[in-house]
């Protein structure tokens, strides 16, 4: 199983009148850490929206541990939870700079055709991005 890493300091503009990390931006990180770990694996979800498809949140959940502060620096973590050549799972944790849990969470994604929104087979459509993913997911596979 690939795990990916990514930092990120809090900006103020990230925070509610607290200093603490507004909920919704969270899913900004996570999006950040999903990326990284697509070009972990040597890829560019920019090459595939380049060919017409997309890949689309179609179910996320979230849950909050602690709160990350103005100033900190977090680290998300992302990996591959289930992937069965057309539906993906990614699973995230983000750390406080102290190593305390903050959020855990897991987003679901199809991949899509941009004209249609017709998903499609990662498996026939992109190959090599198949074969990346089925390398990289996590060993023991439940439904997801």
């Amino acid at each position: 199983m690939l795990l990916s890493k990514k930092k990120i300091e809090v900006r103020y503009a990230e925070t509610d009148q607290m200093g603490i990390v507004y909920h919704a931006n969270y899913l900004v990180w996570m999006e950040l850490g999903r990326t990284q770990l697509v070009e972990d694996l040597g890829f560019k979800y920019a090459d595939m929206e380049a060919q017409g498809v997309l890949s689309p949140v179609i179910d996320i959940e979230i849950s909050y541990k602690k709160p990350v502060l103005y100033g900190e620096i977090a680290t998300v973590k992302t990996w591959i939870e289930y992937y069965d050549g057309i539906r993906i799972t990614y699973g995230y944790e983000i750390y406080k700079e102290n190593g305390e849990l903050s959020v855990t969470s897991f987003s679901k994604h199809a991949c899509v055709k941009k004209e249609s929104f017709r998903p499609i087979s990662i498996r026939k459509v992109f190959p090599d991005w198949h074969d990346a993913y089925e390398k990289a997911k996590k060993a023991e596979q439940g439904v997801k």
